[in-house]
């Protein structure tokens, strides 16, 4: 390896993820509460998990999970709505040596029967009321009742994984316009490790409130994986939509870490009348999957007199860039690189020696961080373009400045980024191209307002009719979830392309809605 390594301790040669995360908690500290469910305000209806009965039903979906005889690494795709099973069955897969796919609970049966043919998944675990797809009879169907068998089952071991055998596999968008799987080793919750400090500022005692759904890996991450390796105890809701919830939750269960999304820490000083007495035992606030407004950001102190630490990150690596408690925030910038990581900025010719400080170039991670994926499952052609010698560019245009602080300049390709998810322009183009009323289409982000951008699709209407933009709308998200739908449908004349034909996507966003 070159001089540009990763220079953070490496994990052990043997190395299970759910081990890591439990074990050490579930022996020193059984009876301490590691995770704390909230279905409603009321503190009486919360559901306390202690390290020792999380360890413990772990262990007992790993042995069920073992009974049906899957070979090891085999990949388990999780079709399950917002409750604790999710967390149980994603760690217990994962220690009965099998590969979890967490997924969104708001993807099509469409979008589920792809992901489930393009993993090559074993099985599929589901909860009713979610649409399934048809599936072929080689994948197994583990429904809510195989589901509590399996849980009843008796307690086995942590499988003895390697620390670079396959941990698990999430779906992001492909440039090619369909999800593709980013594949991560066991060792990627161990490449977590800068996070604690160089973002979270987290220790033993503290109360994480993270405000995302289990089947997230922004949950799984930061609202567990991290707080229960540290022996903190995590908090997740599982209730309908209220951003009024938040401050009785973080008081109710004394939060000292809330953790959350740009868009929704303006809706909770929007929908709440937010003083220093709402998070009382509150030290700081975590954001990430968007860029932090100034303004969120400045109110957010002002009305609670504690801090937002921003972090940048990517489903191939997680955050590796952030501010925390022992970096102050530079609004406009997410912060620096974390300890360990060794991050550079690339010129985009695709050359690898690392532009000086103030240039603009692609941002990079190198290929020895413990954190960085495995590869693009059965996409060598995408991985071989993110791949560029001994670093890792996922498509982040960037520079850092003489302080180490990074300044985000935007994306290399299109991709669109919806409440902190990514998003393929190709892939709704998909979605909408088949219905009769459109003739052709183009998807990009579009600004509305200041800092606040929506998917938008640019449409010609087909010869001979007229294009309903509501009808359009249900017609995408009967394909699509719903966080990838377009929210704005824009009727043009043409579409802006070169003389060539060549779509010209950026030239969308200076479209009218009138058109032009």
């Amino acid at each position: 390896m070159s001089d540009f390594s990763y220079t953070g301790e490496l994990p052990p040669a043997r190395f299970n993820l759910a081990k890591y995360c439990l074990h050490r908690s579930a022996t020193k500290t059984p009876d301490k509460a590691g995770l704390i469910v909230c279905p409603s305000a009321d503190a009486a209806d919360a559901e306390i998990w202690t390290y020792g009965a999380l360890e413990d039903a772990v262990l007992r979906i790993a042995t069920g999970m073992r009974k049906y005889g899957f070979a090891p690494g085999s990949r388990i795709f999780l079709r399950m709505k917002n409750s604790v099973d999710y967390a149980l069955m994603y760690l217990g897969v994962n220690a009965a040596g099998l590969v979890p796919i967490p997924a969104s609970s708001q993807l099509t049966a469409e979008e589920v029967g792809f992901m489930v043919a393009d993993s090559e998944a074993a099985a599929i675990a589901f909860t009713p009321g979610l649409a399934m797809p048809d599936l072929p009879k080689t994948v197994v169907q583990i429904s809510a009742d195989d589901m509590a068998t399996i849980k009843a089952s008796e307690k086995s071991d942590y499988a003895d994984t390697a620390a670079d055998d396959p941990g698990f596999l999430i779906y992001t968008s492909g440039t090619s316009g369909k999800p593709k799987g980013v594949l991560h080793a066991q060792r990627a919750v161990w490449g977590r490790r800068p996070m604690y400090q160089g973002w979270y500022g987290l220790n033993r005692d503290d109360v994480m409130l993270h405000t995302g759904h289990f089947n997230w890996t922004y949950t799984l991450g930061t609202g567990l994986m991290d707080p229960w390796a540290n022996g903190a105890t995590a908090i997740v809701y599982t209730g309908p939509a209220d951003p009024t919830i938040w401050p009785t939750l973080a008081q109710a269960h004394k939060a000292t870490i809330i953790s959350s999304v740009p868009t929704l820490y303006r809706q909770i000083l929007k929908y709440n009348d937010i003083t220093n007495d709402s998070f009382p035992n509150l030290r700081h606030g975590l954001t990430a999957g968007e860029p932090m407004p100034a303004d969120v950001a400045t109110d957010w102190q002002g009305k609670t007199a504690t801090k937002l630490y921003e972090a940048l990150g990517m489903s191939e690596i997680s955050t590796y860039i952030s501010s925390s408690p022992s970096i102050p925030a530079r609004p406009g910038s997410p912060g620096k690189p974390q300890a360990g990581r060794s991050v550079a900025i690339l010129p985009t010719d695709g050359s690898t020696s690392p532009l000086d400080a103030g240039e603009t170039g692609l941002l990079a991670i190198h290929r020895s961080d413990p954190g960085l994926m495995l590869g693009y499952w059965n996409r060598p052609d995408e991985e071989a373009e993110v791949m560029l010698g001994e670093w890792f560019a996922g498509g982040d245009l960037a520079r850092l400045d003489e302080d180490g602080y990074l300044w985000f300049e935007g994306r290399n390709d299109d991709l669109m980024n919806a409440m902190g998810f990514r998003v393929s322009p190709m892939e709704v183009e998909k979605a909408l191209i088949d219905h009769e009323t459109v003739g052709e289409v183009a998807v990009a982000e579009r600004q509305v307002r200041e800092n606040v951008s929506v998917i938008a699709a640019y449409v010609v209407p087909a010869e001979g009719h007229t294009v309903d933009k509501d009808t359009l709308i249900s017609h995408a998200c009967t394909h699509l979830a719903a966080y990838k739908a377009p929210r704005e449908i824009i009727i043009v004349d043409q579409l802006p392309r070169t003389g060539n034909g060549k779509l010209m996507r950026k030239a969308l966003q200076s479209i009218s809605p009138s058109g032009f």
